[in-house]
C-alpha cells in the first residue's frame, strides 16, 4: 500500500487532552482550605486513622530505638564489639523511621505523639532487655518479625488511599526485613558458638 493512501487510513490523534479536565476548578480548590496544606480532596484515605496509625509506628520505632541503645551499651563477650555495632546502626536507622512517622503526621495536619507516658502501649513491639547477648538478639528478632507483619498489614490498609504514607511505610517494612535478617544471622552465629562452647566444658 502506497504510504499516502497509509496516511488517509490512520486515524488523526485528537489534540493533547490536559490530565486534569478543569484546570480552572483545580485551581479554585487549591486555594480553598489552604489550612489543611498538603491534604486536598484528592486524599481518599481516614485521615484521623491515618494519624492514629502513623503514630502507632512512631510509638513502634522509639521504643526499637530505645531496645537497640541499650542492647548497644549492654553488649558484653567475645562477639560482643561486632555485634553492637549491629545493634547501634539498627538504632539510628529506627530513629530515622521515626523522623519518617513524625513527618508524614504533621503533613497529615496531625501531633507526633511523643509522649513517654503510655509510649510501650502505643507500640506495637516491646521494650524487652533480654539478659545475654544471645537474648538480645533474640528479643530484636522477635521485635523486627513484628513490624514486619504490622507494618505489611498497614501498606495493605493504605493500598491507593494514601500513596504517599504507603511509599513511606513500604521503605521502612524493607529497611526492617533487612534488620531482621541481620538478627536471624546473629543468632545463628552466636547459637552455634554457644553450643561449641557447652560441648567443651
Amino acid at each position: 500500500m502506497p504510504w499516502k493512501e497509509a496516511m488517509k487510513q490512520t486515524p488523526v490523534k485528537e489534540a493533547h487532552q490536559p490530565f486534569v479536565s478543569d484546570i480552572q476548578e483545580l485551581r479554585r480548590r487549591a486555594r480553598e482550605h489552604m489550612e489543611k496544606g498538603a491534604v486536598t480532596d484528592a486524599y481518599k484515605a481516614d485521615r484521623e486513622t491515618v494519624i492514629r496509625i502513623l503514630n502507632e509506628v512512631l510509638a513502634t520505632e522509639i521504643v526499637c530505638v530505645l531496645r537497640y541503645k541499650r542492647h548497644y551499651y549492654m553488649a558484653t563477650g567475645i562477639h560482643a564489639q561486632a555485634v553492637a555495632e549491629e545493634f547501634l546502626e539498627h538504632a539510628n536507622e529506627e530513629q530515622e523511621h521515626a523522623d519518617v512517622a513524625a513527618e508524614r503526621i504533621t503533613q497529615l495536619g496531625g501531633e507526633p505523639n511523643f509522649n513517654p507516658e503510655g509510649l510501650n502501649a502505643r507500640s506495637h513491639s516491646q521494650y524487652v532487655e533480654g539478659k545475654s547477648l544471645l537474648d538480645m538478639v533474640r528479643e530484636d528478632l522477635v521485635a523486627e518479625r513484628i513490624a514486619v507483619e504490622s507494618y505489611s498489614e498497614i501498606i495493605r490498609y493504605l493500598g491507593d488511599d494514601d500513596p504517599t504514607t504507603r511509599r513511606a511505610m513500604e521503605k521502612i517494612l524493607g529497611k526492617e526485613e533487612e534488620h531482621a535478617d541481620d538478627m536471624k544471622k546473629l543468632l545463628e552465629t552466636l547459637s552455634k558458638d554457644e553450643r561449641f562452647f557447652e560441648a567443651k566444658s
